[in-house]
């Protein structure tokens, strides 16, 4: 297996890490993650098209770009790969042809054979589709045997609308697939917050997919501003630094939903996944050294659920650390650097992370981690 990374910023290609003196007219795939701006510029596109001509080439908006221990804004963050005997199968659906998010990510999966099927990644449009749902799409068909990961598009903190694109320009409402086949393919992932729950566990008496309405038959937006005190004058923009920890039936761990946006004509508080009328929820709030300790743990996760040295960590985070973090996001991404050691690092800041709570079990969406997904070849 090799790699390459590249850096697109300024109309050229401006850095390059290619020790493995990879060719880049044999790329196998190239996955690239930047500003949609950029991404929708069709010169861009064909001098992308041109670097590497007979690649899978897939382009996902972000809301900030990891490229090595770099996170970078207004560039591309492209990473070229060549695989030594693993075999890649690409597929693309547009939400629009679809009656739910579901219904895609069953799609999705029934258009791969599921034999010698490893890994699928997962790039998605971040405004449209809804990851919890796609995410359970998803699970209803694949076998045990075979890993999902991947992420939502972002847009930066706009929150206008995302991009991503199979072999063509990007465009809105895709979801991309890449199937990974081959006995000699290695992966392990992990996924952390590092955030802290603080106040009562509440029950969530009333809520519509990601609309929430009640929490204890309260109202949950007069509710939601008591605990945030002073920083209640702030929202919307303050819910970031308060995101939701829901606990469902039936799963051990809570999961965590970023609060997207809040309505006070309808009193309801709209999260980035569903938020199930019956499940406990509890209020968080960050610790700037927690969240950077939890990127260190969830690279520590990969190496315990497969112990391997990873050619290639793909890292998505969330935009919501992003923005909390500010002059210190480089900092999360150095954690994991720090614990994979010569690992070539890419991958973005998204609206959604995908990936399993335990390992190699079904994927659910998250919010708010950091979510690395490990891969190498044996020799």
């Amino acid at each position: 297996m090799k790699t390459a990374a590249i850096l697109f910023e300024d109309n050229s290609f401006k850095k390059e890490f290619n020790n493995d003196n990879l060719d880049f007219a044999e790329c196998d795939l190239v996955l690239g993650f930047g500003s949609r701006d950029l991404l929708a510029d069709g010169k861009i596109f064909t001098q992308l098209r041109k670097r590497f001509p007979s690649s899978e080439l897939v382009l996902c908006s972000s809301a900030g770009e990891i490229y090595g221990n770099e996170v970078l804004d207004n560039t591309i963050s492209l990473t070229a790969i060549k695989f030594s005997s693993t075999q890649i199968k690409t597929c693309e659906v547009d939400i629009a042809d679809f009656e739910n998010s579901y219904q895609a990510g069953s799609s999705l999966i029934r258009k791969f054979s599921q034999n010698r099927l490893k890994l699928v990644l997962i790039l998605s449009d971040g405004g449209k589709v809804n990851g919890s749902e796609l995410a359970n799409g998803m699970n209803s068909v694949k076998e045990e045997q075979v890993l999902i990961v991947g992420g939502l598009a972002g847009d930066g903190a706009k929150f206008e609308k995302t991009i991503v694109g199979l072999n063509r320009m990007p465009e809105q409402g895709k979801i991309i697939a890449i199937g990974f086949y081959g006995e000699k393919l290695l992966v392990s992932h992990g996924s952390l917050g590092g955030w802290e729950s603080f106040g009562l566990e509440r029950l969530v008496t009333k809520a519509e997919g990601n609309v929430l309405y009640e929490i204890d038959g309260r109202n949950v937006l007069d509710l939601y501003k008591i605990y945030l005190g002073k920083y209640a004058e702030e929202l919307p923009g303050s819910a970031l630094l308060f995101p939701l920890s829901i606990k469902i039936d039936g799963t051990d761990e809570p999961i965590v939903r970023t609060i997207l946006s809040i309505d006070e004509k309808n009193q309801t508080m709209t999260f980035a996944g569903d938020v199930p009328t019956g499940s406990r929820v509890r209020f968080m709030k960050a610790n700037f050294d927690r969240l950077i300790d939890a990127a260190s743990e969830a690279a520590l996760s990969c190496l315990q659920v497969n112990s391997f040295n990873p050619k290639l960590a793909l890292l998505i985070s969330c935009v919501g650390r992003k923005l909390i973090l500010g002059s210190r996001i480089d900092e999360e991404v150095e954690a994991v650097s720090e614990i994979f050691g010569n690992t070539a690092i890419a991958g973005f800041y998204s609206y959604g992370e995908i990936s399993p709570l335990k390992p190699f079990g079904d994927c659910i969406l998250h919010n708010q981690t950091m979510t690395i997904t490990c891969i190498n070849e044996m020799n």
